[in-house]
């Protein structure tokens, strides 16, 4: 099969590259390098079975061009990371909303099965717990540019199933809770590789809010798998399915592990949110997926801990 990965050469999408060559796929990355990383696809550059095209989904002419020529088209770029969506919200959401709707419109002009990579971030501030497929949204003001990605991302996934129901388009949703893992970087606000950073150079990691706010991460690896058995189902077609680790830990309690596992001398130091970002952010309390959908119809659960994932990503730093 020929695959189009929008925003390929970004964390995830190098990392599924990655898994569709070694299985004998081939790939075309189109990607603007803006979040994306060229060291994250250097190693493929020479490959046959690889093509890099530097370019942006909202560039109509470009994305006509790669998506006629694949089998399907899996959706991964977007403008990712709270500080980005935070700082610059115009810019994201016409990245996400406008870039999926290109995405969607070549791919039923050309007839390609397309999988959009959604995000738990569609939930919101519902901190009731397990969060399933079907799990109510409970979103702050359309004001709080906090918001505004749950929001692009919630339409994106409302177009792509109306595309299928409509228009016959073979599509898929996945939405992915935290994942974590080497090349991920923190400067967009990812915790993980933030701690890490941190305390591999014994710099003190800063912990935004109480602390006792709590996540669940997922290994990048783990999320491949189960992103591969979503995109190979013939079950999946017209569906979502959250991908995620079902392991709850405190942001505090993360902090502490990270330095427990690096061997860190570095501190622990809280800052408020309004410090952080800008007075009035808002964040959620507690997210943690329900994986059973996706468990029960793929056969898929994660099987790698956190302490593998902070001990890959700082081996990954160092």
């Amino acid at each position: 099969m020929r695959y189009l990965i929008t925003g390929g050469a970004g964390f995830i999408g190098s990392h599924l590259s990655d898994a569709l060559i070694a299985r004998g796929d081939s790939v075309i990355v189109l990607d603007n390098l803006t979040t994306g990383n060229h060291a994250n696809i250097e190693h493929v550059l020479a490959s046959p079975s690889f093509e890099l095209i530097e370019g942006s989904i909202l560039d109509t002419h470009v994305l006509n061009e790669a998506v006629k020529s694949v089998d399907h088209v899996l959706h991964f770029a977007a403008a990712v990371g709270v500080f980005n969506i935070v700082d610059k919200p115009l810019e994201s959401l016409t990245t996400n909303i406008r870039g999926t709707e290109n995405i969607l419109e070549a791919a039923n002009r050309f007839h390609k099965e397309v999988l959009l990579a959604s995000s738990s971030e569609v939930y919101g501030k519902n901190a009731s717990g397990p969060l399933n497929e079907e799990s109510d949204r409970t979103i702050g003001s359309p004001l709080k540019s906090r918001w505004s990605y749950a929001e692009a991302k919630a339409i994106d996934e409302s177009m792509t199933q109306f595309y299928h129901l409509e228009q016959g388009l073979r599509t898929r949703i996945i939405r992915l809770f935290n994942t974590v893992g080497p090349r991920q970087v923190g400067h967009y606000g990812m915790v993980v590789p933030r701690f890490v950073s941190a305390a591999i150079h014994d710099e003190a990691l800063t912990v935004y809010g109480s602390g006792d706010q709590s996540r669940c991460f997922c290994h990048v690896q783990d999320a491949i798998a189960g992103i591969l058995a979503v995109i190979d189902s013939e079950d999946s077609i017209g569906d979502v399915f959250n991908i995620g680790n079902n392991h709850e830990v405190t942001i505090r309690e993360l902090a502490e592990r990270v330095v427990s596992l690096t061997n860190s001398k570095s501190e622990i130091k809280s800052l408020s949110y309004d410090e952080a970002y800008n007075p009035g952010f808002e964040d959620m309390q507690r997210r943690i997926p329900d994986i059973s959908k996706i468990e029960r119809v793929m056969g898929w659960k994660p099987t790698l801990s956190l302490d593998q994932i902070i001990n890959d990503v700082a081996n990954h730093l160092r």
